[in-house]
Formats: structure tokens, sequence, C-alpha cells
């Protein structure tokens, strides 16, 4: 009995890692014997958020105080996402993603990704503030059809694919610390409770010049 006890535990423990990894209803899919989980979505939001200044800081740090300070501020994120229901995607260094809009659709996943976005500046403040740093985030949102899916046997994850994602990482990257970077695409999906700042043609690599905007907060 207490081995079948056990394996009941390490059973939940599993589905708490993979629930922990995928979303809910991917989670599902996999457990019911699909073996590719790829969709493609219409229209979603994706934001990357990349601490300015992160790397001249961390020089001064030991391993252990680097992860620390990456720990505190990302759990954060991680509880801003899930309130908002967004689906955090992965961290990359000292770079966080996010998507709104799957892997179940909503009309207003560019208003929630944006409201995060502020969101998460506020709570970069409140960190600077507790700790006597001075980083920044340069924040770039896009919104356009995605692919998303699970891929990999070993070590698998949950990611998207498509030029959506490449223009949201060209929209942080050409962005400014401290700002919230829309595309055009985004703010249109927009209402008028958002205060934006019209930026003009910016030029981002491998997509020439384009309309941007700046977020600079809620009415």
């Amino acid at each position: 009995e207490s081995q079948h006890l056990r394996l009941i535990q390490e059973q939940e423990k599993s589905e708490l890692l993979l629930l922990n990894i995928l979303p809910v209803s991917i989670s599902e899919r996999l457990k019911g014997g699909e073996q590719r989980c790829a969709d493609s979505h219409a229209n979603v939001s994706v934001l990357f958020a990349d601490l300015v200044g992160f790397t001249r800081m961390s020089q001064g740090m030991t391993a252990s105080q680097l992860v620390e300070v990456l720990h505190a501020l990302f759990s954060e994120f991680d509880q801003l996402v899930e309130q908002a229901e967004l689906e955090k995607i992965k961290t990359i260094g000292d770079c966080y993603m996010l998507v709104g809009g799957l892997p179940e659709a909503r009309d207003d996943h560019a208003k929630a990704v944006v409201s995060t976005a502020l969101l998460m500046l506020e709570a970069m403040d409140r960190f600077n503030e507790a700790n006597n740093t001075e980083l920044m985030m340069r924040i770039g949102i896009h919104s356009g059809p995605v692919v998303a899916g699970v891929i990999g046997k070993h070590k698998f994850t949950y990611d998207l694919w498509g030029d959506t994602v490449n223009v949201a990482s060209r929209m942080e990257s050409s962005g400014m610390p401290g700002r919230i970077h829309l595309s055009e695409q985004t703010r249109a999906t927009l209402d008028s409770h958002f205060i934006l700042e019209e930026r003009g043609l910016v030029e981002c690599k491998g997509l020439g010049q384009v309309k941007t905007f700046f977020l600079n907060g809620r009415c």
C-alpha cells in the first residue's frame, strides 16, 4: 500500500511540474496522448522585456547574488502574468518573454499585455528602491499571428514562432530604457484609455522603417 501511495505522490509531482512548464490545456493534450501540440493563432500580442544595465551591475556580483536578483524580479513578473491570465513563454538571460491571446483566444490580448507592461515598470521601480539599484527595462510589444506549440522529447518547451515574434523582439531592441515601445499593429487594437506618443518612423533591423509608438500610461 505504501508503494502505491508513493507512486501516486510521484505522479502528482510530475503533473505539477508539467503544469509549471506548460499551459494547462497543452498539458492535458499531451497527457491525452498527442505527440505534437502545435496550433496557429490568428491574433496575439507578444512582449519582450530586457534589463538595461544588468550586465554591468552583475560584474560585481557572485553567482548566487546574480541569480537571486533575477529570481526576485522575474518572480514578481510571473505573478503579474498570472493575475492578467497571460502566458509566460520563457526567460533568456535577463530577457523576459510573455504573450496574450493563447492558448485560449481573447479579444483584449493587446490591452492585457500593455497593462501588464505598465505594472512591470512599476515593479522595476519598487525593486530599485528596495535594493538601491538603478536597473531599467526596455519593453517591446507587437501583435499578429503566431504558431505556438511544444517541441522536443527531452527538456521540451512551449514556444512561439513567426514574424510576429521577430517584430516584437525588434520593438524591444529599438526601444528606449524605461519605456514601452509598441508597433502600429498593437496600437491599432487599443482603446482610448491609453496615453500614446507617436514616435514616427524607426529603423528596425530586417524590417526597414516602421511606424511605432510609446505607451505613456493610462487615462
